[in-house]
């Protein structure tokens, strides 16, 4: 019969369990409550692992030794489902098996005990080996308990009466597993969804491709150095695994709005459109042909229609490099200002410019190749990524993705958009996004409307967006610069 203390140490240990969240911390509890409980000396978990069971845990009190419990396994070889062994004899028949002396037993084989004992001087007697299964009757590992100690500290067998109890924790912990495995996957398959999400956004266009994954690479690696250098100056890391997560997630959706930007806009490689540019190409064969007709007529002299084609043909030849160009110099506009001023006769007699107005205003962009209309519908992805982010229920652990996600064109100098934050109101998180996604934008060999520069001089405009500008953080940026997280290892 269950004693009063068993009982409240059974609720105890089940009220714990369930709490946990990390398996490595859950199995190390679970070893440690059931050793409590049973009042041992020495134990074992062991998890399924394919066709084997994998040793997770192991602790032997009175040698002081303790292992797994910290990510890694004990560095023993698996145990196969192989019924003369006692493990794995209690995981295939589910029941659990007492023996009083292992030295005595004949119907398993305790080779292994016996060797180990030899080796240490460790002297293994009782044991009790119980399956871990949860409700469905799925079986997940089973832990094997050695030596029962009495009150004055003796070796004793298992008593019979803590069979029930031991299962009792034994069944709940196998539930808690479960769920840490139910979690780890369901995790899974979210990360799964996000990736695939912002893979989506990338293969849309063939200028965006591998952006979000090449980001959350350099951000893993910048989180890396952060914390190292932080440990090797004597101070607490400044991200924990899950900070960590929480940012890398928001760096895998920080573009997901950009789903709904067109693609003449999103993937546009020059400032004039194609039709735009077939329109100025006929224009300017429509002027020569109009000089050839009245050169024929005798209407234009010889020398001045060779000087129009020449004209003509460099002129289109200009307007196309224009089209295309990094950045519009004071020269390039000052002949663009004196191409508007030219105009033609066209066939009905009507005067037209060589270049309308809405083509001059696009030519006229000093960077990039978007009109400020255009400019304000690729801002919007901002916009719309937490829009989209709104709907999906974050866990807590991931509260701030859509807060840091949304706001990654957010400047230190208020100059960002959309809500224009500034100074401390942008936090750490946001500024690592930020610095990361402008150097991936400079540097990147995929961009329509620019080549990709060298890393030296992206990391020149950093320093000057942060020290000259006030729109980067300062520190951030020049600790992302010594990071050298861009280069894989």
């Amino acid at each position: 019969m269950m004693t009063q203390e068993a009982m409240r140490k059974v609720m105890q240990a089940g009220l714990m369990l369930s709490s946990e969240r990390n398996l490595d911390r859950l199995l190390d509890m679970i070893l440690v409550s059931i050793m409590e409980l049973a009042d041992c000396d020495a134990g074992t978990l062991y998890l399924l692992d394919g066709d084997a069971l994998r040793f997770k845990i192991m602790h032997t009190n009175s040698l002081g030794t303790h292992s797994g419990g910290d990510g890694r396994d004990p560095d023993l070889p698996p145990v196969p489902l192989k019924r003369e062994n006692v493990c794995a004899y209690c995981f295939l028949e589910c029941r659990t098996i007492r023996i009083e002396n292992v030295y005595d037993s004949r119907e398993f084989d305790f080779s292994g005990p016996i060797r180990y004992d030899s080796i240490t001087g460790y002297h293994t007697r009782s044991m009790l080996v119980v399956p871990m299964r949860n409700p469905e009757g799925e079986r997940l590992g089973v832990i094997q308990l050695i030596n029962a100690l009495d009150e004055d500290g003796n070796i004793q067998a298992f008593p019979e009466e803590m069979i029930l109890p031991l299962e009792s924790v034994t069944s709940q912990a196998a539930v808690a597993i479960q769920n840490v495995y139910y979690m780890k996957e369901i995790r899974e398959v979210f990360w799964s969804f996000v990736r695939v999400m912002s893979a989506a956004v990338d293969e849309r266009s063939p200028y965006n491709a591998n952006h979000s994954r090449r980001m959350a690479q350099m951000c893993e690696r910048f989180l890396v150095f952060l914390n190292q250098r932080a440990e090797e100056q004597g101070e607490d890391i400044l991200f924990s695994p899950q900070r960590s997560k929480e940012l890398i997630m928001s760096v895998w959706l920080h573009d997901i709005g950009k789903v709904t930007i067109p693609l003449k806009i999103m993937d546009k490689p020059e400032r004039l459109s194609e039709l735009q540019k077939e329109r100025i190409r006929l224009r300017m064969e429509t002027i020569r042909l109009r000089g050839e007709i009245d050169c024929l007529k005798g209407m234009m002299d010889a020398a001045v229609y060779t000087a129009l084609m020449q004209e003509t043909e460099e002129a289109e030849e200009k307007v196309m490099q224009i089209s295309k160009a990094g950045f519009v110099t004071d020269e390039m506009l000052v002949w663009l200002d004196g191409l508007r001023g030219r105009i033609f006769t066209d066939r009905e007699g009507r005067q037209q410019p060589w270049i309308t107005d809405d083509e001059y205003a696009m030519l006229k962009i000093r960077k990039g190749t978007l009109s400020d209309k255009e400019r304000r519908v690729m801002e919007n992805h901002v916009s719309v990524t937490d829009k989209l982010l709104s709907q999906i229920k974050f866990t807590a652990d991931l509260g701030n993705v859509r807060k840091w996600a949304a706001s990654h064109h957010e400047m230190l100098d208020g100059s960002g958009y959309p809500k224009h934050l500034s100074g401390d109101s942008i936090p750490a998180e946001v500024r690592i996004l930020t610095i990361i996604d402008i150097f991936d934008a400079l540097v990147a060999m995929d961009r329509p409307y620019k080549p990709g520069m060298p890393v030296e001089k992206a990391l020149s405009i950093l320093d000057t967006m942060a020290n000259r500008e006030g729109k980067l953080d300062p520190e951030l940026t020049a600790l992302f610069a010594e990071s050298r997280c861009w280069e894989e290892s």
